[in-house]
């Protein structure tokens, strides 16, 4: 049964979960596809839906991209066939596997005698999870595995006997090698590792409750064959995303052996800074009272294996210097789960939901005032709004676009990849020695960078915060 404590406050958790849940789908339904994470992997996914090649995924037309395996593109792509090509479409698998993720712990909590919707509602409220619910990114198929893996791991030691458990850890240790490669072991096996050494006897228990051998057999089964078929057809695939992506992009600050982009260099440590940003307030929370119950708390499984599990992550990449706040998205669930853990010892739980809340009340309003003062074309970095007017202006003619330089991904996305780009002055010299009207896109900020001869042939024809559209003469 539900404690008295957690029924009073059980009325305004389930209004959260449901209000949090339609604006999270009403953002992902209309917000535009945002450069530059964003638009390039539902790029990637659109470009794989219109070419048919679901081995080697595209960044464009003939172009590989190495940098990640196709699990969430693969989910975008198959959206695509059903829903069509749209923003709702790309980001329906992830916002579908952060709606599981609440079910899942929901029911987890439910049979303890917890709320339902406790889960639901603190992981609606912390930031990391809330921006990832509905956002086209290989983060979220990444922590479905993680959350899966950890849960089947902690489901199978605690059973008298083998429980199918034991398989369902490796179906997802599986798909995570073909959701973001080894990172998935890199994420999973320290923490369970350290857990098991806490007590020596549930190493006992792994090798008598796990079924090793057949399990990995399973786990290869259904990663190997990709990564065999996509170094056939892309040789060179395998080095570069193993030793490049898993190696250097973390120990080398600032790697400059990024195809698609370039290092997110960040000072040592400042994984820790994002995570008391992108996890407020339970982060807080449990920094308190892991401090407050420090003689006690590994004595505890079930704690000591969620602090193993959620702590690890940030541990690991402090000594990253390339880095993004969702790394952190990993930590979402265990975090949950230790404030779940903490719920009916907490004070003050009123203030405690209040400040839970201020985050999703800022992007409410937000995104309504935006839309309200019809801003919200201006301020999106996405070029979805400017191109939709200038083929409003335009509907009669189809004028090429080129960007100077690099395209805008969403760019790419919504002009269904007929964008195209100029490298240098004597591409641009070229294009308009044809005569032939057509649009120029740069970086507002970035104008200095056009010579004023080329600016001079041309009129300022839309722009938003971060880009400009030109047009000939």
């Amino acid at each position: 049964m539900i404690s008295e404590k957690l029924k009073n406050n059980a009325y305004v958790f389930y209004i959260a979960v449901i209000v949090l849940v339609i604006f999270r789908l009403l953002l992902t339904i209309t917000i535009p596809l945002l450069d530059k994470t964003e638009a390039r992997y539902a790029e990637i996914a659109r470009i794989m839906w219109e070419t048919n090649q679901w081995i080697v995924p595209e960044i464009d037309y003939g172009v590989p991209f190495w940098a990640k395996p196709p699990l969430s593109t693969w989910g975008s792509a198959a959206s695509y066939l059903i829903f069509g090509v749209n923003e709702f479409a790309a980001r329906f698998p992830s916002f579908l596997l952060s709606i599981i993720l609440i079910i899942i712990t929901g029911k987890m909590v439910q049979k303890e005698g917890k709320s339902f919707y406790l889960p639901g509602f603190i992981l609606l409220t912390m930031p990391e999870f809330l921006i990832h619910t509905g956002v086209v990114s290989t983060d979220t198929t990444l922590e479905f595995c993680i959350v899966m893996m950890m849960i089947s791991f902690w489901k199978t030691i605690q059973s008298d006997t083998k429980t199918y458990w034991n398989y369902i850890f490796f179906v997802f240790f599986g798909f995570g090698l073909l959701a973001k490669g080894p990172l998935i072991m890199v994420l999973t096996f320290p923490p369970l590792f350290l857990w098991c050494c806490l007590d020596f006897n549930r190493f006992k228990q792994l090798f008598s409750k796990f079924s090793i051998v057949i399990g990995l057999l399973i786990t290869a089964i259904i990663a190997v064959p990709w990564y065999y078929f996509a170094e056939q057809q892309s040789p060179g695939f395998l080095d570069y995303f193993i030793v490049g992506e898993h190696y250097k992009r973390f120990v080398e600050p600032g790697w400059k052996g990024d195809l698609y982009g370039s290092g997110h260099s960040q000072p040592k440590g400042m994984i820790w800074v994002l995570l008391i940003a992108f996890a407020f307030p339970w982060i807080q929370i449990v920094a308190y009272k892991l401090w407050k119950n420090r003689a006690t708390i590994f004595k505890n499984e079930w704690a000591s294996f969620l602090i193993l599990w959620a702590f690890w992550t940030p541990v690991f990449f402090t000594i990253s210097s390339n880095i993004l706040h969702t790394y952190l998205l990993p930590t979402a669930i265990p975090i949950m789960f230790l404030i779940v853990f903490w719920w009916e010892d907490l004070t003050r739980k009123k203030a405690i939901i209040r400040t839970a809340l201020l985050f999703p009340t800022v992007v409410f309003i937000a995104y309504f005032g935006f839309v309200a003062t019809g801003q919200l074309d201006h301020k999106m970095n996405s070029d979805k709004y400017i191109l939709a007017k200038l083929n409003a202006k335009n509907e009669n003619t189809a004028i090429p676009i080129y960007y100077w330089k690099d395209k805008n991904y969403s760019g790419q996305f919504y002009t269904n990849g007929k964008a195209q780009s100029i490298k240098n002055e004597g591409q641009l010299d070229s294009v308009l020695r044809l005569k032939k009207p057509f649009f120029l896109a740069f970086p507002t900020k970035k104008k200095q960078e056009i010579p004023q001869k080329y600016l001079d042939q041309m009129t300022l024809a839309e722009s938003n915060y971060k880009t400009s559209f030109f047009k000939t003469k």
